[in-house]
């Protein structure tokens, strides 16, 4: 029975949800735990939708069927997309912020291959079998042993022996079928390994309980990361963002797929304690953006240049932060996408190193083998 990571989410009714790091504190700090949540929103996230410049008739014109009617106001130059009403709270309170113009160092227009390296923290689609957070983690001490059940686990946190990471499973344990899924998924791992982490899956009190998913499971995500000794990094993914057709403006594919990103960091900032929010960094990650110019489905084509957003209390303040390239014809990737003028692993390489305060210079050598990424600390985040 061949079975693919799409079928084995529909079996278990879930978003992906992976915890790391449990266990005694491992970091060179003996401050309040610090938290890293990744949102890893595939299919190519459009930069432009979700936080639009202002008062560029151009683009408004290549987008004259998907532009939004109304927007939620951000600085003189930005706009935000009015389906992410929690993030502008956030921002409000400035513990959100985003950084513009930027993409990991991908110019292809390949999901498998964008997916792989935006992972992987690489510039060669498949040569790096490890995840740059899993690097990061491994730099920072972050070790223990376990198996994440996914299918498969994330590239992104691989290089670190996890410590009892979990695949929620909801409010009872699997199902067979849903056993046989894992076991046909793992059969070339260590049986006796396989055997103890399901033990562990079926023995978690987190529930997958709510008609909201993925409220509910960054809600019971956001009381684990609370705990003194409880994760220190969470994962999760949001599908949908390939928006080739049918792409809508305020309403559409696209702002459902902003409104799964919203309802994450809301379930997360309710259900965690002020303390830990205060010391929680949540940052996203996409491949690639979009299309400056609609397509004739009034949809967008895989682009280069997008955005990040941030949010947590370890955002500096409430901010765009961008080198910003402009929209002319000549100023576009080839014509076509906005451009890439912050490489995203500068941000990615800063945010690990305040989270798991590493030297940024380490995390720089050790997980992207000394890149020449911008040190962006103390531009974008809480010392």
């Amino acid at each position: 029975m061949k079975i693919n990571r799409r079928d084995f989410l529909k079996t278990t009714a879930l978003t992906s949800l992976y915890f790391a790091g449990f266990g005694s504190p491992t970091f060179a700090t003996d401050g309040p735990k610090k938290n890293l949540v990744v949102i890893m929103l595939r299919g190519g996230m459009d930069g432009l939708c979700a936080i639009p410049v202002k008062g560029d008739k151009n683009f408004e014109k290549l987008r004259s069927k998907i532009n939004l009617d109304k927007t939620l106001q951000l600085t003189s130059d930005f706009d935000l997309h009015p389906a992410l009403k929690t993030f502008k709270r956030l921002w409000d309170q400035n513990l959100g912020a985003a950084v513009h113009a930027t993409n990991i160092p991908y110019t292809g227009r390949s999901h498998f291959d964008g997916q792989n390296l935006m992972e992987s923290g690489g510039k060669i689609p498949y040569q790096v079998k490890t995840g740059w957070l899993g690097r990061g983690m491994k730099t920072a001490g972050l070790t223990g042993e376990g198996l994440a059940l996914a299918l498969p686990m994330p590239l992104l946190i691989r290089g670190v022996s996890m410590n009892n990471n979990y695949f929620p499973v909801g409010d009872k344990l699997p199902s067979k079928t849903t056993l046989g899924l894992i076991q046909q998924a793992y059969k070339d791992y260590d049986e006796k390994l396989l055997s103890e982490t399901l033990k562990i899956v079926m023995t978690r009190d987190l529930k997958n309980s709510g008609s909201d998913e993925n409220w509910s499971l960054a809600s019971n995500a956001g009381e684990q990361l609370s705990k003194p000794n409880g994760p220190r990094v969470a994962v999760f993914e949001v599908d949908g963002f390939d928006t080739h057709a049918a792409q809508g403006a305020t309403n559409g594919a696209h702002a459902d797929c902003l409104s799964d990103y919203d309802r994450i960091i809301s379930g997360l900032k309710q259900a965690m304690t002020k303390e830990a929010f205060n010391n929680t960094l949540i940052i996203t990650l996409t491949e690639f953006g979009r299309t400056i110019k609609q397509n004739s489905s009034n949809g967008t084509e895989h682009g280069y240049g997008s955005a990040i957003f941030l949010a947590g209390g370890l955002v500096k303040k409430a901010q765009v932060h961008t080198d910003w390239p402009g929209l002319k014809k000549k100023e576009l990737f080839e014509g076509r996408d906005l451009n890439s003028t912050i490489d995203a692993r500068s941000v990615y390489a800063s945010a690990m190193s305040t989270v798991f305060d590493v030297d940024f210079k380490l995390m720089q050598k050790e997980v992207f083998w000394g890149e020449d990424l911008q040190n962006l600390s103390d531009k974008l985040f809480k010392a």
